[in-house]
């Protein structure tokens, strides 16, 4: 029976065993589990019952990461988005005066048109759409914003709320020196080739933060509530107008899942002689079913998540990883408390070391030709400076088309490049 799983996951052909991938997947899982408390926490403000909401987000990801792993063979996760949340629980709800059921029906609309856009081959056309150099760029972008996002958990960088600039962390602070100390833990590890290095730097700065007092020992269990489960309302999510808020989430959750899936793919060498992603359709099709059963489940739009790069980093080449982080997301809905054990200290060290890692795609991209160098610079840069994987495509996208058109390259151009900078240049005037 395990020969057969091993010949249907390509062990021997991707070179990774069973305790590579179950290490692989506990990484990615231990990344991701701040997830549990912060996605209720954020849409607790817009009426989602918190312990419901903490329940429909680990079933959420722990359907959708299995059927990731199982269908797909790709090592990637899905959890509740980051930022799509923000959207759903202060301009939607909030800000649109609707319920959260309906808030819900929007996201399970908006994965239900991106479910059929990948079946009409539209997404994994737009993927193959990008010109290589500009593939490169996104996966490099993307490291860049984990490695600030990892600097503002271990604060080493603050991001000061009323400049909006950021400045030097406090060292004075004992958050920051176990996260500094954290950072360069998982550095040495890394350095000296010792296995699970990141694993081990967020299982050991867990430790320290423990016994610094920056976490506390989780109280009462409560008994699962599944309240929010089916709660959504479709047919008030069909109003008119709200359908600039079902574009906004459409542009949003499009282009970050396709520079999350690049970014892993090419990480993992996923990739054929082309530089197309195996098994790219499929990979896109479960990535849409999440966000339904996000928007079912109570848990906002469900998204492939770019800390996945922490299990590809441990060795992780197969489904087997996905499906490890999704047993763990299901067991989370009666052990949830002890996630909070693994505080956003410990895993900072991994997102730092991680980006750094994925900075080693910029010597693909050649420099001398300016054409497609400066828009791969715009990615980038604007990446995390914007806070924001579609932004950061978005801005690169409409260079790139701009200085093709102003070399009389326009035949250079892929239709869909076109397309994609009229959409992306739309939303951005829209100011959605």
């Amino acid at each position: 029976m395990l020969k057969k799983l091993e010949r249907y996951f390509k062990f021997e052909e991707r070179k990774t065993s069973w305790s590579i991938e179950i290490r692989s997947g506990l990484t990615i899982y231990l990344t991701m589990a701040y997830i549990l408390f912060v996605n209720p926490a954020i849409l607790k403000d817009a009426g989602v019952p918190f312990n419901a909401c903490v329940v429909g987000t680990a079933l959420a990801a722990g359907i959708t990461s299995i059927l990731m792993g199982v269908i797909t063979n790709f090592p990637l996760a899905l959890a509740a988005g980051m930022g799509l949340n923000s959207v759903l629980a202060y301009s939607i709800v909030l800000g649109r005066g609707v319920s959260w059921q309906v808030g819900m029906g929007l996201i399970f609309l908006n994965g239900l048109i991106v479910f059929i856009l990948v079946l009409a081959g539209v997404r994994e056309a737009v993927m193959k759409a990008i010109p290589a150099p500009l593939r490169y760029a996104i996966a490099v972008g993307i490291g860049m914003f984990l490695a600030f996002i990892g600097l503002m958990h271990a604060g080493v960088v603050i991001v000061d709320k009323n400049t909006l600039l950021p400045s030097p962390g406090d060292f004075s602070k004992i958050s920051t020196i176990v996260a500094g100390c954290g950072i360069l833990i998982t550095a040495i590890f890394v350095v000296l080739r010792i296995k699970a290095a990141i694993l081990l730097g967020i299982i050991l700065t867990g430790i320290l933060s423990y016994f610094a007092g920056i976490v506390q020992w989780p109280g009462v269990f409560k008994m699962p509530d599944f309240s929010s489960i089916g709660a959504l309302d479709i047919p008030g999510a069909l109003k008119l107008t709200l359908l600039p808020s079902l574009f906004a989430f459409l542009i949003v959750d499009f282009f970050d899942t396709l520079g999350t899936v690049t970014a892993i793919g090419y990480q993992a060498n996923l990739v054929d002689s082309k530089g197309n992603i195996e098994n790219l359709k499929g990979i896109l099709a479960v990535d849409a079913v999440g966000a339904m059963l996000g928007g079912f489940f109570g848990a906002s739009s469900n998204t492939s998540y770019i800390e996945s790069a922490a299990g590809i980093m441990e060795g992780g080449r197969t489904g087997v990883s996905a499906i490890t982080v999704g047993v763990l997301f299901l067991l989370s809905i009666v052990i949830a408390p002890i996630a909070s054990l693994i505080s956003s200290e410990a895993t900072a060290p991994a997102l730092v070391i991680i980006g750094f890692l994925m900075m080693q795609g910029i010597t693909n991209i050649d420099f001398n030709d300016l054409e497609t160098a400066i828009p791969a610079f715009v990615i980038i840069l604007t990446m995390p400076f914007t806070y924001s994987i579609s932004h950061g495509i978005g801005y690169g996208f409409i260079t790139y088309t701009v200085l093709k058109l102003a070399k009389s390259k326009y035949k250079e151009v892929h239709p869909i490049m076109y397309a994609i900078s009229i959409i992306f240049a739309t939303y951005f005037i829209m100011g959605k």
